[in-house]
């Protein structure tokens, strides 16, 4: 008898840890971040700007997040009622058995490939993960409850993002372009229209108002006076592309982050892509998290706050942008200065001041230091698959202040307008870490709202 009651003892115990086994593989943060990238590979495959992408990242990262809030409300805060226009997200079922991690990442994959993408195009990657869930046992009432779980949640999300103006935007009008000095018209090689020159006109997360932070006036064009201001930012932009050192060349290619660098060889040209810069940020969150040993909780909510961060730092900098319609220096250099000048990277299609990839840098890196703290360490490892050697940072905002000298190294912007734009960058960023309240046990590190 008693030895009966062991070997029932022993079964139950084999079957026990069998039944939890599947949590070692869907439960591990890698996973999730491994989710971000296969997203960021398909919003690079799709040709989505930096700034729809941006959109993407978020609504996914966002779905993810309150999926875990809900699953363990005693640590973190729902973003309902906090970020505009979410008002209610729908709790678990009482009494049901729900994986709020494998619900997460099936969210994620839904609002992925929903917000924007084709139909379908991150499907096959969320049925691995069904399969992954069941070749490691995972009972069959909690893999029906967090699938059904994510697809309500999704759903709340995704009609949530329906109301944010991205169909509206879709056909609005077309920028004008007035080639007059100083203002914005298209570049070589592919001189392409401006790119979505209505985003400020997109739902913000955490700002009231898309010029809740506003910028100061550009520098006022004259090129007629070699003393002015202007004139000498030009110069300096001319000057430092010209003498560029194998240091500052890779800065500006390890930040270039062009998602459709347009190549012209003879008469054939091609493409070639990237990740986008909010592309880059993310993962730069998974690699913070994985060097902080973060579990699945810490690195969703990493992700949804550097998201939202990152889409409101687009559409405030994208309100200056089509508030001055500033040139760009390769313009204004072929006018006045030297007609065959190129600059170091090839200038994206929109107005110069203020800088995206450094308004949005700067606002991830407040995101990011709240999360993981100041001084954090770190080695980018990102650009790595496109051939692009790693940089080693002292934290985030370290990051982010080079980042600033990469676009000027790039020749894309004025160095002035990037110093600018990391300010504003930070004060976005520092908007969105003291007005949300996410993980319980959370300090704000940056300085209070005034």
């Amino acid at each position: 008898m008693k030895k009966m009651l062991f070997l029932l003892c022993c079964a139950a115990f084999l079957f026990s840890c069998k039944q939890k086994d599947y949590k070692k593989i869907i439960h591990d943060p890698i996973l999730f971040s491994n989710t971000v990238h296969e997203l960021n590979r398909v919003v690079m495959g799709n040709n989505f700007s930096p700034i729809v992408a941006s959109r993407n990242y978020l609504y996914a990262s966002v779905a993810a997040y309150e999926i875990i809030a809900a699953g363990y409300p005693s640590e973190y805060h729902s973003l309902a009622g906090q970020l505009n226009g979410l008002t209610d997200v729908p709790a678990p079922p009482a009494g049901a058995s729900i994986d709020f991690e494998f619900a997460a990442l099936l969210a994620y994959c839904k609002l992925g490939q929903a917000v924007t993408f084709p139909e379908g195009s991150m499907q096959e990657y969320a049925d691995s993960l069904k399969k992954l869930a069941k070749e490691h046992d995972m009972p069959s009432d909690v893999f029906d409850n967090s699938v059904s779980y994510a697809n309500a949640v999704a759903d709340v999300i995704m009609n949530w993002s329906k109301l944010d103006n991205y169909a509206i935007t879709r056909s609005a009008v077309k920028y004008e372009v007035i080639d007059t000095p100083g203002r914005w018209i298209p570049t070589p090689p592919a001189y392409t229209q401006a790119m979505e020159p209505h985003w400020r006109e997109i739902r913000p997360m955490v700002l009231k108002t898309a010029d809740e932070v506003d910028a100061p006036p550009p520098l006022e064009f004259n090129m007629k006076d070699s003393l002015s201001s202007y004139c000498k930012e030009v110069m300096k932009v001319k000057t430092a592309v010209e003498n560029l050192t194998e240091e500052q060349k890779h800065i500006a290619e390890f930040w270039d982050d062009n998602p459709f660098k347009v190549n012209v060889l003879g008469h054939l040209t091609f493409s070639t892509k990237k990740f986008s810069p909010p592309g880059h940020w993310e993962g730069i969150v998974g690699i913070a998290a994985k060097k902080a040993n973060a579990d699945f909780g810490t690195t969703v909510y990493a992700y949804a706050k550097t998201s939202i961060a990152l889409f409101d730092a687009f559409i405030q900098c994208w309100n200056i942008k089509f508030k001055y319609n500033t040139a760009r220096p390769e313009t204004v250099i072929n006018k006045f200065l030297d007609a065959k000048w190129q600059p170091y990277l090839q200038t994206p299609p929109f107005p110069e001041y203020t800088c995206g990839h450094s308004t949005c840098s700067s606002a991830a890196a407040e995101a990011l230091t709240s999360v993981f703290g100041d001084n954090f360490s770190y080695t980018d490892t990102t650009e790595l698959e496109f051939g692009i050697k790693s940089r080693s940072y002292k934290s985030f905002r370290h990051a982010a202040e080079e980042n600033n000298w990469a676009r000027f190294y790039g020749g894309i912007h004025f160095h002035q307008s990037c110093i600018v734009s990391t300010e504003l960058g930070r004060k976005v960023g520092e908007l969105v870490v003291n007005r949300l309240k996410m993980k319980k046990t959370e300090t704000n590190t940056t300085i209070a709202e005034k």
